[in-house]
C-alpha cells in the first residue's frame, strides 16, 4: 500500500456508444446501443439514456430491443474508438512514464513517476479534474470517470462511484471505510460462482469477508484465490502499474446470422481468420505454437479443440490448415453460428523449419482459395450496410446507415462536424453510395 493517493484510473464514459453520439448529432441525447445487431447479437456498450431502460452490456440484443424499442442499434466502428483510444492514451503517457492501459477505454497511470511536485489529495484531486477536461478536448467531447487512491483495486473501484464524468479521491487510511459496505462482487475475481460460494458461507459484504479467516477463504476457494480476497478484503493491494503488458494470446472471432454448415465455407472462413491472427502476430513482431479454435453450434453448445506445432510460426497457410485439421473433429452438420481462432504459446522468435525445400511446394488447398474467397464475399454481402456503418455518397456527401433492407439502404447525411442532418434512401447498389474509411481523406 502506498503512502499517497498516486494511482489513477481513467474509464471513458459509455464508451463506443458515446463515440456514436458524438459522431452522429442527431443521436445525442437520445438511447444508443452498440453490439451485435442480429438475432444472435449482444449489446457491447449502452448509452447511458438506454441504461435508464435496463440496458446493459453483455445483454442479448433481442432483450435490448424490447427494453429499449426506441434505441438506435448500431454496429461498432472500430476505427472511430481505436481513433479515439489513441488520442487519450497519448494524452496520459504525456503525463507519466507509467500508462497501463487495460482496453480501448481504460488505463491506471503511476502520478509517482509524473514528477508532480505536490501529491496531496487536494493536489491530485485538482490534477484529476484538469486531466478530465483534456480527455474531453483531446477526443472532440467525450467525458471519462477518474479514480484515485493508494492502489489499483481503491483507484479503479473510485472511478466507478461516481459515473459518468466523476472524479472520486480516496485519501490515504480510508480504504477500508470505502470497501466494507460494497458487495463483494466489487472485488476484481469475484465473479458470479465465486460470490455465490461465499453467499453459502453468509458472505454479501466487504465487511463479511473481511470477518472470514484466512484458511476458511483458501477452505472454500482454494490456496490462490482464497489468500488473494483475504488481502483484498483489507485493501491490501501492493500490484505495481506495468506499461507494456504481456500478450499470452493472439485470437479472432466471429458470430453469425445464419448458422453456416457448408464445409468449404466453413474452411473458407477459418482461412480468413487465421490470415487476421498471423497479420496480428507479425505486426507484433510475434509468433506462436498453439492453435485453437472454438466452435459454437446451433444448439449453443460451444466446442474448443488446440493443437501444439514443434516451433513457433506466424504462418497464415500453417495455421489455416491446423485449424482445418481442428474442426474435422467436431460434428458441424447442425450449422456453426460462432467461429474464432487462436494462436498462444507467444515468442519474440521465429524457428525456420530446417526441412522446407528452398522452392516450396504448392499447397493443393490453394487451387480453391478463389472459389473460398468467394463464397466468403458471398456469406457477407449482405451486411456491406450495416445500421450505423460510415458512408460517402457522390452528391450528398458523407453518412451513415440508418437502416437497410429488402434492397434499400436508408442514410442520414451528418458528421460530427455538420449537426442533425436528413434522411435519404437509395437502391442498395447505387453506384453513387460507397462505404466510407478516414483511409478515403489520405
Amino acid at each position: 500500500m502506498r503512502a499517497e493517493a498516486t494511482i489513477l484510473h481513467v474509464d471513458l464514459d459509455a464508451f463506443f456508444a458515446a463515440v456514436e453520439q458524438r459522431d452522429k448529432p442527431s443521436l445525442r441525447g437520445k438511447p444508443v446501443v452498440v453490439g451485435g445487431v442480429g438475432g444472435r447479437g449482444v449489446v457491447a456498450t449502452a448509452s447511458y439514456e438506454a441504461r435508464a431502460f435496463g440496458v446493459h452490456s453483455a445483454m442479448p440484443t433481442a432483450e435490448a430491443r424490447r427494453r429499449c424499442p426506441n434505441a438506435a442499434f448500431l454496429t461498432g466502428r472500430f476505427h472511430a474508438y481505436r481513433e479515439a483510444s489513441t488520442a487519450v492514451m497519448k494524452l496520459l503517457r504525456s503525463i507519466s512514464p507509467l500508462v497501463e492501459p487495460l482496453s480501448l477505454d481504460e488505463a491506471f497511470v503511476d502520478l509517482a513517476a509524473a514528477g508532480l511536485p505536490d501529491l496531496s489529495v487536494t493536489a491530485v484531486s485538482s490534477f484529476g479534474a484538469e486531466l478530465k477536461e483534456r480527455v474531453h478536448e483531446v477526443t472532440g467531447g467525450l467525458t471519462g470517470s477518474v479514480g484515485i487512491g493508494t492502489s489499483k483495486l481503491i483507484a479503479k473501484i473510485a472511478s466507478d462511484l461516481d459515473k459518468p464524468n466523476g472524479l472520486v479521491v480516496v485519501a490515504p487510511g480510508t480504504e477500508q471505510e470505502l470497501l466494507r459496505p460494497m458487495q463483494v462482487t466489487v472485488i476484481p475475481g469475484i465473479g458470479p460462482a465465486t460470490a455465490e460460494r461465499l453467499r453459502r458461507i453468509g458472505v454479501h459484504t466487504v465487511e463479511e469477508l473481511e470477518a472470514i479467516s484466512e484458511a476458511e477463504l483458501v477452505r472454500v476457494l482454494g490456496q490462490s484465490h482464497g489468500k488473494g480476497l483475504f488481502r483484498l478484503a483489507r485493501a491490501d493491494d501492493d500490484r505495481v502499474v506495468v506499461p507494456e503488458r504481456e500478450t499470452k494470446s493472439v485470437s479472432v472471432e466471429s458470430t453469425y446470422e445464419t448458422d453456416h454448415v457448408d464445409k468449404r465455407l466453413l474452411d473458407a472462413l477459418l482461412d480468413r481468420q487465421a490470415a487476421q491472427v498471423t497479420e496480428r502476430l507479425r505486426n507484433a513482431r510475434m509468433s506462436g505454437r498453439t492453435v485453437t479454435i472454438k466452435v459454437r453450434l446451433h444448439d449453443f453448445s460451444t466446442h474448443n479443440r488446440s493443437a501444439t506445432l514443434p516451433a513457433p510460426t506466424d504462418e497464415a497457410r500453417t495455421v489455416a490448415r491446423l485449424a482445418r485439421r481442428l474442426i474435422g473433429d467436431i460434428d458441424t452438420s447442425g450449422g456453426v453460428r460462432l467461429l474464432g481462432v487462436g494462436v498462444s504459446g507467444l515468442a519474440d522468435w521465429i524457428q525456420d523449419d530446417l526441412f522446407t525445400d528452398e522452392e516450396e511446394v504448392p499447397d493443393p488447398d490453394e487451387q480453391d482459395a478463389a472459389a473460398d474467397a468467394a463464397l466468403v464475399a458471398n456469406a457477407s454481402r449482405r451486411r456491406d450496410w450495416w445500421p450505423g456503418a460510415d458512408v460517402e455518397h457522390d452528391a450528398h456527401g458523407r453518412g451513415w446507415v440508418w437502416g437497410s433492407g429488402r434492397g434499400v439502404v436508408t442514410v442520414r447525411f451528418e458528421t460530427a462536424e455538420t449537426g442533425p442532418g436528413r434522411v435519404l434512401s437509395f437502391s442498395s447498389d447505387d453506384p453513387a453510395l460507397r462505404p466510407f474509411s478516414p483511409r478515403d481523406e489520405e
